[in-house]
């Protein structure tokens, strides 16, 4: 199931679907994924969504085996692994076409795998 898109999601969303990763930004310059309703610097409620440069490296990884979620069952099996974006935050999503050999520290990229007009998830690949 999708998460349902709001006020505070929809810039990131709307992003995922122009092959935008986006990020967002408070008054204290520091960018935060996932949203948050206020900048935990400032603790103001004002924000904005930047463009990402959608780089980062690959910080750790596991091969999922097994059928837990229902929505990825088909998928199985499929890499789960953390990202940190070049820009700062670290990003939980999967890699897609793989090599046999991933490396901690490996550069990957962000890759959009469009579902429907409202949402394309985000997911990584070793860069090249």
């Amino acid at each position: 199931m999708l998460p349902a898109i709001t006020d505070l999601n929809r810039g990131f969303w709307e992003g995922t679907v122009r092959g935008e990763f986006r990020l967002q930004y408070g008054p204290s310059g520091v960018p935060r994924y996932p949203e948050s309703p206020i900048d935990p610097v400032t603790l103001d409620p004002d924000f904005s969504w930047r463009a990402s440069t959608g780089r980062g490296t690959l910080w750790s990884w596991i091969i999922m085996h097994q059928k837990y979620f229902p929505a990825f069952s088909e998928d199985v099996p499929y890499i789960v692994a953390l990202v940190k974006l070049d820009d700062g935050p670290m990003v939980m999503s999967t890699i897609v076409d793989a090599p046999e050999d991933l490396i901690c520290d490996q550069q990957v990229e962000v890759v959009f795998e469009p579902l429907n007009d409202d949402y394309a998830l985000p997911k990584f690949r070793v860069a090249s």
